[in-house]
């Protein structure tokens, strides 16, 4: 059996049902029946090949019918080229609900179509990503990504089951959840928190950096794995309440123009621009995770979970860091400490040789 509770944190949106439980996904129909679904367009990715197409066949004889199609097609990054794919399906099929299996990139997919037509959501993650809790939408057009918020890309339900995440591989559940955590370090100095906000971070923090340990330990533990998924929503949801900063600019930036794997560039950045906008305000943070300072401890964090340190590891050039200086100092999202085009390619120096973040903070 699994918990159900509706969670509205944003004014003037209806709230959210989410479910918490083993098992969730088999009570599926009472959650389409709550939104009025009777046809929904099951997303995954093709890297998905396995669970993710399983579980959607598993899904599609469950509900008996009652499935528009499977569209397998979502990427990292949300190309706009392949929402136009899955967009010609919605259309083709009739489809009245998106059903998103998965993580960021089938998560994305999903909220861009409902950005275009209004459909509601209903998303089973597979990972820690915590996008289904926001009401943001990162899209990617030639090798550009952009950000927007809008109430209609927020999904209308979201089930959390840990079996479905038991599998994860270690490496994967590291990083997913290393990005997870970087929603709430973001929300600790945002310019828009609330002691509301703050709390609900550091709170999602607590479920991490005491539940990551206990999964890569045993990742078929159910109960830890339940606790960094109420992580993940809690980490999601104080996103969807404040501003992004520093931290998601450079990895929209990174990820966007070199095309690389989102969870692995959030893992690497965020000890780096944790240290740039550190301005005391994260101490809390750094005795939680028993460290001299945040940004270090995340470090340290990230290294003793075996995450990857350094940019060169997923590919990135020493060659593109001045382009992605450029870009990462552009149209700078608010942000508690001056972005300076310096500062910036000091910490991406940094980031790509997997060193401990430096104090490359602008001078005061």
């Amino acid at each position: 059996m699994s918990n159900l509770f509706h969670a509205g944190f944003t004014a003037g949106q209806p709230p959210v049902r989410v479910r918490f439980g083993p098992g969730a996904r088999h009570d599926l129909a009472q959650d389409l029946d709550a939104l009025g679904i009777r046809r929904p367009l099951i997303l995954t990715t093709p890297e998905q090949a396995g669970l993710g197409a399983a579980l959607a066949d598993q899904l599609t004889d469950q509900l008996a019918g009652h499935v528009a199609g499977h569209f397998a097609k979502a990427q990292m990054h949300t190309p706009v080229e392949v929402t136009d794919q899955a967009m010609t399906q919605i259309t083709e099929t009739k489809a009245d609900g998106i059903l998103a299996i998965g993580g960021g990139s089938t998560i994305g997919l999903g909220k861009a179509i409902a950005y275009r037509t209004g459909l509601p959501q209903i998303v089973l993650p597979t990972t820690y990503a915590g996008s289904e809790a926001t009401s943001v939408l990162g899209q990617t057009e030639k090798g550009v990504k952009t950000t927007l918020r809008a109430a209609s890309v927020q999904p209308k339900a979201i089930l959390y089951d840990p079996e479905l995440v038991a599998t994860l591989p270690v490496a994967m559940t590291v990083t997913s959840g290393l990005n997870a955590m970087a929603h709430a370090v973001e929300a600790l100095y945002a310019p828009d928190a609330t002691p509301l906000s703050s709390a609900l971070a550091m709170d999602g923090l607590r479920a991490f950096v005491t539940g990551l340990p206990a999964v890569v330990q045993n990742p078929g533990d159910l109960t830890a794995r339940q606790d960094t998924l109420f992580g993940a929503w809690l980490c999601g949801t104080v996103l969807n309440q404040v501003g992004m900063a520093l931290h998601h600019k450079l990895c929209h930036t990174l990820g966007g123009g070199l095309n690389l794997p989102h969870a692995e560039t959030h893992a690497i950045i965020l000890p780096h621009a944790t240290a740039y906008n550190d301005t005391g305000q994260l101490q809390p943070l750094a005795d939680l995770m028993g460290g001299e300072t945040a940004g270090q401890a995340l470090f340290d964090f990230a290294h003793a979970l075996g995450a990857p340190q350094a940019l060169q590891d997923l590919g990135v050039l020493e060659t593109d860091l001045d382009r992605m200086a450029d870009l990462g100092s552009q149209t700078p999202y608010p942000n508690p400490r001056e972005i300076t085009r310096d500062g910036i390619r000091q910490l991406l120096q940094d980031a790509f040789e997997g060193r401990p973040p430096t104090n490359n903070r602008p001078n005061e």
